[in-house]
């Protein structure tokens, strides 16, 4: 049977729409119908139950270590680490390898730099962080910092929300406009659901939830591929050497990074901005302050560190069961980006029943993840940008409450449409983008804040926009846009920057902006850091 492409398909699998058949796409139906049920009704019963933005913005703050590591571990993993990642390793072995390390490095950075003086010095957001640091012209910070985090949560959002059209092609192959727009109101509004009704209690049963679905769904995968193996992982390298059809050539750097010195470059900028992004991704910081005790903070991490090294584990074997199983070759002629290599590994080691159950379990870590964006984005525009840019702390929190319920539904319908508009764009890059900012922008900013005295409220908002004008430019003026078949505008070219992620010029450029406009900080806000960085270093636990 010929696959697309003109390649030969095996075990019967040849299409995107035969990845599964009927029966599995029923099964995934029903069980991710139940899963929603479930959690929606879960999410309003855990609801706040009083007008108090402090339960709506933090939830139960008296959680285990476990629980809230199993939160954070829910925020960051999205579909992109059982898919992208998955196919990542499938199709390039060591250098899908290779970025699977830095998404374990990047949780090293949060553990070690930001986690413990974030949550010390925080109250509901990075804005009451920034705040406190910076007392005069903190209005206008915190409305820049607003505007770089709706930013971020916009990109992250509108790639998962594309992300579940592009998983639903792996079913019935190219959707129509109908199917396109049902699926994306469908996901979007059970998103809003979740982060208008719920605030951060019901996002957190959520996040648990599919934490433990993602860690228990790869681990039975993962010890299928073993087993068929007989547990001998040299068995299992040499086998994918033989599927991918490059021999060595597999399990050596080069294959997707090592083209010459630009695809190097590129690749470091890539991991530069997975690695200091994710220590400022808005959800992942709002996730930080919830612990009330510094201690339950740092033991909830270190279990985040541990649940997110073992997942990206697991999906390095799924990737190189897939090309062992599969066949490099199959998987490139039915999906070209690799995304379908889980889901045709599945369906070899498991039929329908297993690809169903993967096939769900990707819909409900999108569908976490999204509303973690959500809330997060919310919280922004309610806290910082309403109930202090605008009220100028004068809102009453049932104000503030009713705001932020509104700010989710907007940012929902906002999500929705965007991810409608940007059907065909590579959903890699818009949440690449995402990290780049973060890294670019609010890093800089939070590190200057928590660590050096003679930081302005100028040189944070330098950081914060000029991070995040010089990260978007550099992205518009690079072969993502322009310039290569894969651009979104391939008939044009106007790329003078040549890499396709801008976290390697645009990182330096917002710590340098950062820096140049605290040179010659007022005498009176240099004091304010003395009691801050007691708060910030020794710690006080919240009530």
């Amino acid at each position: 049977m010929t696959a697309p492409g003109g390649g030969t398909a095996s075990g019967g699998v040849t299409t995107a729409a035969s990845v599964t058949d009927a029966l599995s796409l029923r099964l995934t139906f029903v069980l991710f119908l139940s899963v929603v049920v479930v959690t929606l009704f879960t999410a309003l019963l855990t609801a706040p139950q009083r007008d108090e933005i402090s339960e709506f913005y933090l939830g139960n703050r008296d959680m285990s270590p476990l629980r809230n590591g199993l939160a954070m571990c829910g925020d960051y993993l999205s579909a992109a680490t059982l898919l992208g990642s998955t196919g990542l390793v499938a199709l390039t072995g060591y250098d899908g390898l290779l970025y699977l390390c830095g998404t374990v490095v990047a949780w090293m950075m949060v553990l070690l730099l930001v986690a413990e003086p974030l949550r010390n010095s925080g109250k509901f957001t990075l804005g009451d962080t920034l705040a406190r640091r910076l007392p005069v012209g903190q209005r206008s910070v915190r409305l820049a910092l607003a505007i770089c985090t709706l930013t971020v949560c916009t990109l992250y959002l509108v790639s998962q929300l594309v992300g579940s059209i592009a998983l639903l092609t792996q079913f019935v192959g190219e959707p129509s406009p109908s199917t396109r727009t049902m699926i994306v109101v469908i996901i979007g509004s059970v998103v809003t659901i979740y982060a208008a009704i719920g605030g951060m209690p019901g996002a957190t049963f959520v996040q648990v939830i599919k934490a433990v679905m993602l860690v228990a769904g790869v681990t039975v995968v993962a010890v299928m591929v073993l087993h068929r193996f007989n547990w001998n992982f040299d068995g299992l390298l040499s086998s994918a050497s033989a599927g991918s059809g490059l021999g060595d050539a597999f399990l050596q750097p080069g294959l997707r990074y090592g083209a010459g010195p630009i695809r190097k470059l590129d690749f470091f900028s890539l991991q530069l901005a997975i690695v200091l992004g994710l220590a400022a991704l808005p959800h992942v910081m709002m996730r930080l302050l919830a612990p009330r005790r510094t201690h339950v903070l740092r033991a909830s991490v270190v279990w985040a560190v541990g649940l997110v090294g073992f997942v990206c584990l697991m999906a390095g074997v799924l990737g190189l069961g897939a090309t062992a199983v599969v066949g490099r070759e199959t998987i490139s002629d039915i999906d070209h980006k690799g995304d379908a290599a889980v889901l045709l590994l599945a369906h070899e080691l498991g039929g329908e029943i297993l690809t169903a159950i993967v096939s769900a379990l990707a819909f409900i870590t999108l569908l976490a993840v999204a509303a973690g964006l959500t809330l997060a984005a919310a919280s922004s525009l309610a806290h910082d940008l309403y109930g202090e840019v605008i009220r100028k702390g004068k809102a009453k929190e049932t104000e503030e409450l009713g705001v932020a319920r509104l700010a989710a539904v907007v940012m929902g319908v906002l999500g929705m449409m965007l991810a409608l508009l940007a059907w065909g764009t590579n959903t890699a890059t818009l949440a690449f983008l995402a990290f780049a900012i973060a890294a670019s922008a609010i890093l800089p900013t939070i590190v200057y804040s928590l660590f050096w005295r003679r930081f302005t409220a100028r040189g944070a908002l330098l950081s914060l926009y000029g991070g995040l004008l010089s990260s978007v430019l550099l992205v518009v003026f690079s072969p993502v846009v322009s310039s290569t078949p894969d651009s979104m505008y391939p008939g044009s070219d106007f790329a003078w920057f040549p890499l396709q992620n801008p976290g390697i010029v645009s990182i330096p450029f917002g710590f340098l902006l950062g820096w140049l406009g605290s040179l010659r900080a007022p005498a009176q806000e240099a004091s304010v850091y003395d009691d801050f960085e007691v708060r910030a270093l020794v710690g006080a636990d919240q009530k």
